[in-house]
């Protein structure tokens, strides 16, 4: 298995695309599997002329498991009162830490939801190592802008049935709750993509500690402004678990942006927008 020992974790990493494409590090949303990512999307990014790079982030998948930091009190944290195990920065770090032990860089640098929080992290700490920043579906400081729905936000929390079949039941209900209106869930896939996450290893705790890094890092639109690459926000108008104000937010603070708003997408990518969302990736490269 590709491993990368870095920052005293394991990543699990993989790479899609011919290498002498344009370098583009994809990083995964809260609690999410590099095997969440539609590999109909992955190869739309190589056939747009991209070098793929993902990763499973820390304390989910086949990457680290940080076990030894116990479970965090998300309400002391949420309130202030204690500092998360890890930031959304320390996450951003792992991103810098693997391309360096790959020898890639600089690198577009592209991340869904709590991904996108860490690719504006990226952004903000690695200049010299961001040739594009592209945010999708995120948002800078999410208890004040782009805040979940109520029914999202209890979502999120919600203790996970121990029943394979009642837990793929939820994980559907789950996606349709968050999908939007407009665009059809492929409720197969969403089974088949849980049931391979499961197979390579659930962490509810860890997914709480990326709920904690989320709620405990600071807000980022100040330090984004210094971010003067050629950048891209794409949100959907749909979205109930980071509402379109996180979007609005993000580029408001960017000063090198373009913000493209999806009608009808909430929290995912759906495959009739593929071909834009890489068309889009591929005019932001030409800004470069």
């Amino acid at each position: 298995m590709p491993t990368a020992s870095v920052n005293g974790l394991e990543i699990y990493y993989e790479q899609y695309g011919d290498p002498s494409g344009a370098p583009l590090l994809l990083i995964c949303g809260l609690g999410a599997q590099i095997t969440g990512w539609p590999r109909g999307f992955i190869d739309a990014l190589g056939d747009g002329g991209f070098f793929v790079t993902s990763y499973d982030n820390r304390d989910v998948g086949l990457s680290s498991n940080l076990q030894h930091l116990g479970e965090p009190d998300a309400g002391a944290i949420l309130f202030g009162q204690t500092p998360p195990p890890y930031t959304v920065a320390d996450m951003a770090a792992d991103g810098a830490a693997l391309l360096a032990h790959l020898k890639l860089g600089p690198v577009h640098v592209v991340g869904v939801s709590m991904g996108g929080m860490i690719a504006q992290q990226f952004a903000i700490d690695y200049p010299e190592l961001t040739l594009t920043l592209t945010s999708i579906m995120s948002t800078p400081a999410p208890l004040e802008v782009g805040t979940s729905t109520p029914e999202c936000a209890a979502m999120l929390t919600r203790p996970r049935s121990e029943d394979l079949e009642t837990f793929l039941l939820e994980e559907i209900e789950n996606w349709k709750l968050t999908n939007g209106s407009t665009y059809e869930l492929d409720e197969a896939w969403v089974r088949q993509q849980a049931l391979t996450a499961l197979d390579r290893g659930r962490n509810p705790v860890g997914v709480l500690r990326h709920l904690c890094a989320v709620v405990g890092s600071p807000d980022r639109r100040p330090a984004l402004a210094s971010v003067t690459v050629a950048s891209l926000v794409l949100h959907g108008d749909d979205d109930p678990l980071v509402t379109p104000s996180g979007g609005e937010a993000t580029a408001a603070a960017l000063p090198n942006v373009r913000h493209v708003v999806y009608p009808g997408m909430g929290h995912s990518l759906p495959a009739p927008l593929w071909g834009e969302i890489v068309s889009e990736l591929q005019a932001l490269k030409a800004r470069a």
